[in-house]
């Protein structure tokens, strides 16, 4: 028997993801707001999530960001998929205690772990408290000073159970606009869990319409189909398991979607199992290295369409799409570093 749910299109999911992005017209929120509202932004690349902001939020000024970074409003932490993201000092409070089974169990199947197998941990992450709390310390630091005490276990692979299972963020200059400096970490003390109920309320206020299987992804947790069966009577069910809060935006997927340059590791094209109405073809999403703000990915008509990359030539666009004067407000932007 068919289905007597309604039906959302891909572009019609496409438009209302898009819409509470940002990114379908850009939001008068300030950058805190903004980044609560997307429960974070990833951020290996430590200046990545200035241009996320910048593409968001309209005469958006970096320097507020910076300087909540340093203030320790905003902080850098593992958290969702295993990943460093940009947060508030609240959300990273309540996420990880939400995420830490997540996270060890990703600890267990990690090749840092199999090396230390056998061993005591407990004293080795005591230990790294103790050293953490004493002085911010980078990983080659830990791996120094936790040798000394733990001696015939892998140095690397102390570093990064330390840093891997505690709640530790990154401490500044690490991604201040304009600055940089290596990956140095400080404890950070956690408050109540956030409850999966709220988590999946959220991911669906900035991600949604979506699956339990989209929730899975961008989170990491497991079992999400009991929260979304008992936030039912809550939620609107589409058709194909699709599930959205009743009163979030869902525009006319008519509405045209204008071009936006997105940075590398962009939660938008990364928090979905299923990113068809993002990303044609199925087509990788490009992870280069660096520290961000160099190279990123091409929205046309609201789908990933090609990469950008600014060299001392300028901005480089392949497949050689047409970006308007977004481009030149890129280069703009990135100059003011």
């Amino acid at each position: 028997m068919a289905s007597s749910r309604p039906r959302l299109s891909p572009r019609a999911r496409n438009r209302a993801l898009l819409a509470r992005q940002g990114l379908l017209e850009r939001s008068d929120r300030s950058p805190t707001e903004t980044i609560e509202h997307l429960v974070g932004m990833q951020a290996q690349a430590p200046d990545a999530p200035y241009v996320g902001l910048w593409s968001r939020i309209e005469n958006f000024d970096p320097t507020g960001t910076a300087r909540a970074i340093e203030a320790g409003a905003l902080v850098r932490m593992t958290l969702m998929r295993a990943t460093i993201h940009l947060v508030t000092a609240r959300d990273a409070r309540r996420l990880r205690p939400l995420l830490q089974p997540m996270l060890e169990a990703r600890w267990r199947a990690s090749p840092f772990a199999k090396r230390l197998a056998g061993a005591d941990i407990d004293p080795v992450l005591a230990a790294g408290a103790e050293l953490l709390a004493a002085a911010p310390r980078t990983r080659p630091q830990l791996s120094a000073a936790l040798s000394e005490r733990f001696a015939g276990l892998d140095p690397e692979s102390l570093a990064y159970a330390v840093t891997f299972r505690l709640p530790i963020v990154q401490v500044p200059p690490r991604g201040v606009w304009g600055r940089r400096g290596p990956a140095a970490f400080t404890p950070i003390g956690l408050g109540a869990a956030l409850s999966p109920d709220e988590a999946v309320l959220r991911y669906l206020a900035a991600f949604g319409p979506a699956t339990v299987a989209d929730a899975q992804w961008w989170s990491g947790l497991t079992r999400l189909r009991e929260v979304f069966e008992r936030l039912r009577p809550h939620l609107l069910a589409f058709a194909d398991g699709y599930f959205d809060l009743p009163d979030a935006p869902r525009p006319d997927p008519a509405t045209p979607a204008p071009v936006r340059l997105l940075p590398e590791y962009d939660n938008v094209l990364l928090s979905h199992a299923d990113r068809a109405h993002l990303i044609p073809d199925g087509r990788r999403v490009p992870l280069p290295p660096g520290n961000g703000a160099r190279a990123g990915t091409v929205l046309v008509d609201g789908r990933m369409a090609g990469e950008w990359r600014i060299r001392d030539g300028g901005l480089e666009l392949t497949p050689d799409v047409d970006v308007g004067a977004e481009g030149e407000r890129l280069q703009s932007f990135v100059r003011s570093r």
